[in-house]
């Protein structure tokens, strides 16, 4: 007898099979946005109802560090805007926000329409901003604290958004924009529980996010809205790492011939272009990193000059018994100290094979009248490049090998840049030197195989009691390498898994170290779908059979973006 199964039911069957396969065992089916007692309303409620039923819950990611608020609703006036409090001059950077937050908030739905206090709504008028700073300079550890008050006691019809500096100003109203829905029934924009008093201040000041251009050359176009989602996100710190053996896609003018490394023609960058992202880049408050990953990683560099390489048979690490190859770097982080004004450069010098030294003559016979293994000459390469670093004005970051095989011998400015393995940051702080997070196995993007929730569960400071040396880990980084994104992909590759570590590494650690509830999944997928609205493919966080899903995977099931 042969039973036949409806097609239906044999693909559900299927998928989780798979989903047991991938996952595990599924879990019971975590609380989502749309699990709410009014559950069973129409899907495109409005907000206002939407935010009340949610239990109280604030859904801001990240969350910030202190919040109170009321259970009162404002309407945005139709003419609703941003402006400086008492007649301070508004920068080029304030406005060029304003106007980008404008968009934010009014893209949401074509039709708006005045909302009157005959309505019984209060209305909100506009915002205003006031500064402590009128610098737009972007330093590191620069001031990102601000104060926002919906509505500001002192009238009914205006919020407040108090700042040090610019760059706190600019935190702050990208969490005035996440108060912000669409009521339906009204077809206007309204911010419910108010009064908001919001305080906030990041945890880290640095908040980092690593893009591979040389696995995979990304448009610019793709770069400026991995910057855009960065800002969503409160992340502010671009680590680009721009070349590496596959490709050398940057226009380096003391030595034009290396761009030759280029995957083609038409996947460069030239000066202009990096000058552009950068700028964009500091608009939104983000610092840009660039890396030069030497000695190792460094094979496209012999296509523009030859003489590069140890031999024409074994291209890497680079030739470290010529002059040449030290002028090179010279000039290179010479003609990026007129583009990237962010204090740290990265460095690189990991995972470096040089067997491709002894199997040259020339070089072998220079490490013998040098009295130097290869080992030290692998030392000597590394902080010659910290030392030219230095005197370029830049503060050298390399990867953690370099830490573990010759900590002594590196400058007491490195910052040690884990990745490898757990103890790292501990042990380098414990030397005195500044440590960066990116743990593989917890913040690697490429590794599709790790949900969000280990995003959200690593902490920088495991394993560090002493409150010294926990100020030497100056935050983290989660790591989105190129194998396998390229324009096509990065977004949802990136996205939402990248929000787990920025809430890490934003909010206080008082919040953060109670663990994932119910609440932190119902923001998570608020922010996840807000960043679809905005235009940012963000991958579902949960899978049709409620298990937290891997990256960059597609909805399993029709549904609500709220309950993925």
């Amino acid at each position: 007898m042969e039973l036949k199964i409806p097609m239906k039911f044999s693909l559900l069957l299927m998928h989780a099979i798979a989903i047991v396969v991938a996952n595990g065992t599924p879990r019971n089916r975590p609380y989502s946005v749309l699990d709410s007692p009014e559950a069973n309303r129409p899907l495109y409620a409005g907000f206002d109802n939407m935010r009340l039923s949610m239990n109280g819950s604030v859904l801001l990611w990240p969350m910030p560090a202190h919040v109170t608020r009321g259970k009162s609703i404002l309407a945005l006036a139709s003419g609703f805007a941003f402006g400086q409090a008492d007649g301070q001059h508004i920068s080029a950077t304030l406005a060029q926000a304003f106007s980008r937050y404008i968009d934010i908030i009014y893209e949401q739905h074509s039709l708006f329409q005045v909302v009157s206090s005959g309505l019984g709504i209060p209305v909100l008028e506009k915002l205003l901003v006031s500064l402590d700073s009128s610098t737009e300079e972007l330093e590191f550890e620069v001031d990102e604290s601000y104060t926002l008050k919906v509505p500001d006691p002192s009238n009914p019809n205006i919020a407040s958004l108090q700042a040090a500096t610019v760059y706190g100003a600019l935190r702050g109203l990208e969490t005035f924009s996440q108060l912000v829905d669409y009521d339906y029934s009204s077809r206007s924009l309204q911010i419910a529980r108010t009064p908001w008093i919001i305080e906030d201040y990041p945890r880290f000041p640095y908040r980092g996010l690593l893009i591979d251009t040389s696995r995979h050359y990304q448009p610019v176009e793709s770069i400026k809205r991995v910057i855009d989602s960065m800002s969503f996100a409160k992340l502010n710190v671009l680590h680009w790492h721009i070349v590496d053996e596959e490709a050398f896609p940057i226009e380096i003018p003391s030595y034009p011939g290396l761009w030759n490394g280029a995957y083609s023609y038409k996947e460069r960058y030239n000066i202009e272009d990096a000058s552009e992202i950068v700028e964009y880049a500091r608009a939104r408050g983000i610092h840009v990193m660039p890396e030069l990953d030497v000695p190792g990683h460094a094979a496209s560099w012999g296509l523009g000059y030859p003489q590069l390489w140890p031999s024409p048979q074994c291209n890497e690490p680079l030739d470290v018994s010529k002059e040449f190859t030290f002028d090179v770097i010279d000039g290179i982080l010479k003609d990026f100290k007129k583009i990237f004004p962010f204090k740290f450069a990265h460095l690189g010098g990991d995972e470096v094979d040089t067997s491709c030294w002894k199997k040259s003559p020339v070089i072998e016979s220079w490490l013998t009248s040098h009295n130097l293994t290869a080992q030290d000459a692998y030392a000597s390469f590394v902080i010659r490049a910290q030392e030219i670093a230095m005197k370029h004005g830049f503060e050298p970051v390399n990867w953690e090998e370099t830490f573990n095989i010759f900590p002594s011998q590196l400058s007491k400015q490195t910052v040690v840049h884990n990745w490898y393995q757990s103890g790292t940051c501990p042990r380098a702080v414990k030397a005195g030197l500044r440590c960066i997070m990116s743990d593989q196995g917890t913040w690697y993007l490429d590794h599709l195989d790790v949900p969000w929730d280990k995003f959200y569960l690593t902490e920088p400071h495991l394993d560090i009691t002493d409150a010294a040396e926990q100020e030497l880990v100056i935050g983290g980084e989660v790591c989105m390498w190129g194998e396998t994104v390229d324009a096509s992909d990065i977004l949802q590759t990136i996205w939402p898994r990248a929000a787990a570590a920025a809430e890490r590494l934003w909010s206080p650690l008082s919040m953060t170290e109670q663990g994932i509830s119910e609440e932190t999944l119902r923001r998570l997928q608020t922010f996840r779908c807000l960043l679809n609205r905005r235009g940012i493919p963000a991958a579902p966080v949960l899978s049709f059979w409620g298990t937290y899903v891997f990256g960059r995977v597609a909805p399993s099931e029709p549904g609500s973006c709220f309950s993925q």
